[in-house]
């Protein structure tokens, strides 16, 4: 078994707050899709007539034509209406939510919405097998094996991309689809336990990273844990950047 090779989609961003579309482009970007940034919806039709984005994610409130009636715009124009519209909102405005609704959006989202369920109805919509959660590439330093003769040897390793279901383990020693192991993360000072099984294993030269590794999938991990992987995740992804 391998890893699947994604296309990277194009989403467009519409938001006239310089602030706030420099938050959401960065993250979007750190979550591995391309981003065109526009400042209002007249900037973003020309820009749906100059390349297709995957999704639209705009703001509710622009100046002159507001998020509403982009969204029309688009639903009305039989070139567009199936592209995914996901609206962001500074407030929870139950008439403008519904007026949306009725328009065909995808999505109403607040603005302080959590990276992770923003990214699991982006995934929804756009990958025809979604993710689950947030893969972070990254580098942590991670304990694979306990000792005994089912975990293997203790081996002390790095990990290149993490979720909250499992890791890529860069090792000169991968081991085969379907062993299971136990692995020790260390995450900012905090040891996350786990049992994980592999999935698919390479060697040097091959894969996408062209590095000996294996991904694995976590069958036993607690729920302290995994929030602390979600967490780890998001200062992760937004640092350096303020909503």
């Amino acid at each position: 078994m391998t890893a699947m090779a994604r296309e990277t989609r194009t989403i467009l961003l519409v938001d006239n707050r310089a602030a706030s579309l420099f938050y959401w482009s960065m993250l979007l970007k750190r979550l591995e899709y391309k981003v065109v940034s526009k400042r209002s919806a007249e900037e973003a039709l020309k820009a749906l007539g100059d390349s297709r984005p995957t999704v639209v994610l705009t703001d509710v409130a622009l100046p002159g034509m507001d998020g509403v009636a982009l969204l029309k715009v688009i639903k009305d124009d039989p070139r567009y209406r199936d592209i995914p519209v996901v609206m962001l909102a500074s407030t929870d405005d139950a008439a403008t939510k519904d007026a949306c609704a009725r328009l065909g959006c995808t999505a109403w989202f607040p603005k302080d919405v959590e990276p992770d369920d923003l990214y699991q109805k982006l995934q929804s919509l756009i990958e025809a097998t979604p993710r689950s959660h947030i893969r972070l590439n990254t580098s942590v330093k991670v304990i694979v094996g306990d000792g005994t003769t089912i975990g293997g040897s203790v081996r002390t390793e790095f990990a290149s991309a993490i979720s909250e279901g499992g890791l890529y383990v860069r090792t000169r020693y991968p081991q085969p689809q379907n062993a299971l192991t136990p692995v020790r993360i260390l995450l900012n000072g905090n040891e996350v336990r786990a049992k994980a099984v592999v999935l698919y294993s390479y060697a040097r030269n091959e894969g996408p990273y062209k590095e000996p590794g294996m991904g694995v999938k976590f069958v036993e991990i607690s729920d302290q844990d995994r929030r602390l992987i979600r967490q780890f995740i998001k200062e992760q992804l937004t640092r350096d950047i303020v909503h």
